[in-house]
């Protein structure tokens, strides 16, 4: 059970919040719907290339954590090997980041169309299917595995108090250059902050990412 969000926001702002987070779904399965139409010959381009690389599957599913803990399937293209998950367990002591999170520059798991559109962020296309269905929003902190909650602390729950994004505050300015201390308090500054403004801020820096990737791996 996620602990009370008085010391997080203020009783207006969590009033108000009701109007916000009912448009904002609005937007979301309309912009989400909008860019699966758009971005399909990509998105199709994207599976070819997979495919013909190891004729092994074009989507990744994998559990993640959403709003209040919940847990939910999440859709990316398959960017490593089939085999990339038992292959984790040796890898962890060389991530590049400390805390409850692993990420690594040079991880030998990731193929070579993985590389690609790892780089640009086009492995999470596909999440726009989470936002139809409601999993994810656009903009929200980052999904976490169950296995990186079971290490957080009472402050860094406060990141699941929100729908998890497809992008959010971390992912559009800081990305891989900050640990995950640094990640969690760009989340709670995004809670303490969000608004159609900043979300429409931070859909916009993302975009300019997509073109010119800012360290992504």
């Amino acid at each position: 059970m996620l602990e009370s969000k008085a010391n997080l926001l203020s009783q207006d702002k969590i009033k108000s919040c009701f109007v916000y987070r009912s448009i904002k779904r609005v937007f979301d399965f309309i912009a989400a719907l909008c860019g699966i139409v758009v971005l399909s010959p990509l998105m199709l381009v994207i599976a070819a290339l997979i495919k013909l690389e190891d004729h092994g599957p074009i989507f990744y599913e994998q559990t993640r954590v959403g709003k209040n803990g919940k847990e939910f399937e999440i859709y990316k293209f398959r960017s490593m090997f089939v085999n990339a998950d038992q292959m984790l367990d040796k890898l962890k002591e060389q991530s590049d980041v400390e805390g409850p999170m692993f990420k690594m520059k040079n991880d030998p798991r990731i193929t070579k169309i993985g590389h690609f559109i790892r780089k640009h962020s086009l492995d999470e296309l596909p999440q726009f299917f989470n936002v139809l269905k409601g999993d994810m929003s656009l903009v929200g902190p980052r999904p976490p595995l169950p296995s990186e909650v079971a290490e957080y602390s009472d402050y860094d729950k406060q990141r699941l108090y929100v729908i998890p994004g497809c992008t959010g505050l971390w992912q559009a300015t800081k990305r891989n250059e900050v640990g995950f201390n640094e990640m969690v308090q760009l989340d709670i500054e995004y809670i303490q902050k969000a608004g159609f403004r900043f979300d429409l801020w931070i859909i916009w820096k993302t975009i300019a990412i997509v073109i010119k990737p800012n360290g992504s791996y």
